[in-house]
């Protein structure tokens, strides 16, 4: 498997929406580790621009991640949620988008990675049906499924999923769950709860995601039972991502964060700000629809250096990100977590403490 041929155990999230870069893609691919190009939101004709893009500047492996698609909203669920964004769009001098769905070229993104296999493709939102998996796996390429909770993980492996991305409720940006309830429940897994319950249900290599900031979260998953750790939020300050200027200095800070739909309509973590205050009660699971109803919305924040109206996804752990280059802090990490194990085994190592009755 790939995983096995990484010199180091470190897998770049796709960070699908801007902040992705090739460049980004390649640094951690080169380090070593395993960089993942998002298809999320590019037409099938954009991402075989992009991967044709991050090929120039790496000949390591790389990782390709699809949304699997979803179902409509319900009828009426994104207008009503427009008409309370109305005072929102007024005071930023624009009108809000048309809520629409759409599977996000779907079909024609599988056609090209049937066509043109990476060593990875992984799936987020769900798990595709057999045949799309086995089409992929015989093209040449491994699937990977992200999942958030044991039910998910046995389903995904049933199908044919050779490995997960096992994503823990502390992660930034969009949960992967198959049905959108993180936020309802109450019940998400943080990750090392989920890892165990996952590792004791399947027999697939497992990605750890979510909340990993530092080496010592590394080796952490490492020691339950992950392959490897999937780290995206640790990345959006290097020199290589696309994120804006507001948004890095968000990362930089410590608002906490929280779990939303008013964005999407889909839940993701991402740091509090006035919109995510604002709207998070009243935002249904819609999505795409509401993604493409605020779309004009963000942009235009973005533009007016107003972050208070832009989703600013991440992790728990986000201040500790860093602005080192991609491959630099990909291979400080690696190290660090180098550090951290071989002083958890010392810790194991040592002569039991003596007690008075001994």
């Amino acid at each position: 498997m790939v995983l096995d041929q990484l010199s180091i155990p470190i897998v770049l999230a796709p960070l699908a929406g801007g902040a992705s870069t090739p460049q980004l893609t390649a640094a951690v691919s080169n380090a070593g580790g395993l960089g993942f190009t998002p298809a999320g939101y590019l037409t099938a004709t954009a991402l075989a621009e992009r991967i044709a893009e991050t090929r120039k500047l790496t000949s390591a492996a790389i990782g390709v991640n699809v949304f699997v698609p979803g179902d409509p909203a319900a009828p009426g669920a994104a207008e009503a949620y427009a008409a309370t964004l109305a005072d929102d769009a007024a005071q930023a001098g624009v009108d809000l988008g048309a809520p629409r769905f759409e599977d996000d070229d779907w079909a024609a993104k599988i056609e090209l990675l049937v066509a043109e296999p990476p060593p990875v493709v992984s799936f987020t939102f769900g798990c595709p049906d057999r045949k799309v998996i086995d089409d992929l796996r015989r093209a040449g390429s491994e699937v990977w499924v992200t999942v958030t909770r044991p039910a998910e993980a046995a389903h995904a492996v049933e199908r044919g999923a050779g490995a997960l991305v096992v994503q823990g409720i502390e992660a930034g940006g969009h949960q992967g769950s198959f049905a959108d309830d993180p936020a309802e429940d109450g019940n998400g897994l943080g990750l090392l709860s989920l890892l165990q319950l996952v590792r004791a249900a399947v027999d697939v290599p497992l990605v750890a995601a979510g909340g990993i900031g530092t080496g010592a979260g590394i080796a952490a998953v490492l020691a339950a039972g992950a392959a490897a750790a999937q780290l995206g939020t640790a990345f959006l300050r290097c020199p290589e991502a696309g994120t804006f200027a507001e948004y890095r200095q968000a990362l930089a800070g410590d608002t906490p964060t929280a779990l939303t739909r008013a964005f999407t309509g889909r839940t993701a973590r991402g740091i509090r700000n006035r919109f995510l205050d604002k709207h998070t009660a009243g935002a249904p699971a819609a999505y795409p629809e509401v993604h493409y109803l605020t779309a004009p919305l963000r942009a235009s924040g973005r533009s007016r250096h107003d972050a208070g109206v832009v989703n600013l996804w991440a992790g728990q752990t986000h201040q500790l990100g860093s602005e080192l280059p991609a491959g630099q802090l990909a291979r400080a990490l690696a190290g660090q977590a180098r550090a951290a194990a071989e002083q958890a085994v010392r810790r194991l190592s040592a002569p039991a403490a003596m007690t008075p009755d001994d």
